[in-house]
């Protein structure tokens, strides 16, 4: 599934197009391996997967080194999610082209975890934290490979590794998490 190049979007002059040209002479001298697109909200209004695969082949033709994409998903970014879902948007356009995908921000610089009723979390995973049970909504989400989080106490990151590690939730948990909060 791929999405369509967004109106308005003119690689040739933009600075993707240099970015990407630079990035794939570094691939052709094997200094790099590959490249990838990180971003707050460039998919939701500046460019979709399609236009970063089109502007990745015309500078480095149909064996560009373009990777991966990152984007945040999280209980308050709960978009991706409600689009990968569906089949739709960055997550599931970036899997079907084969792209690693990486998402960042799934406790919300921290400060999802307070924002999270005991009743949303047991929804989500009962008996689970708040932290716990927003990581695993955001591990959840169809087309996510890989989570970004970082901690800098040692018993939050073992709680979330033991979280991440857990069964992706049901497609219907999912769709009930994100119709009770309105995504």
């Amino acid at each position: 599934m791929s999405s369509t190049p967004r109106q308005g979007f003119d690689p040739t002059h933009d600075a993707i197009t240099s970015a990407f040209t630079a990035l794939e002479a570094e691939a052709r001298a094997g200094r790099i391996g590959g490249y990838g697109v990180a971003t707050w909200t460039g998919f939701e209004d500046t460019f979709s997967v399609a236009d970063l695969l089109g502007a990745a082949t015309r500078c480095g033709g149909p064996g560009h080194h373009l990777t991966a994409i990152q984007l945040p998903v999280s209980l308050v970014m709960l978009k991706p999610a409600a689009q990968a879902l569906d089949g739709a948007g960055p997550l599931a356009e970036a899997t079907a082209a084969g792209l690693e995908t990486f998402v960042s921000a799934p406790l919300h610089g921290g400060e999802l975890p307070a924002m999270v009723t005991d009743e949303l979390a047991r929804l989500i995973a009962p008996g689970a934290t708040p932290a716990e049970a927003a990581l695993r909504v955001t591990a959840s989400t169809p087309g996510v490979k890989r989570v970004i989080l970082g901690s800098g106490r040692a018993r939050h990151w073992e709680a979330a590794q033991r979280a991440l590690a857990l069964p992706s939730l049901p497609a219907k948990i999912l769709h009930e998490v994100i119709d009770v909060l309105g995504a």
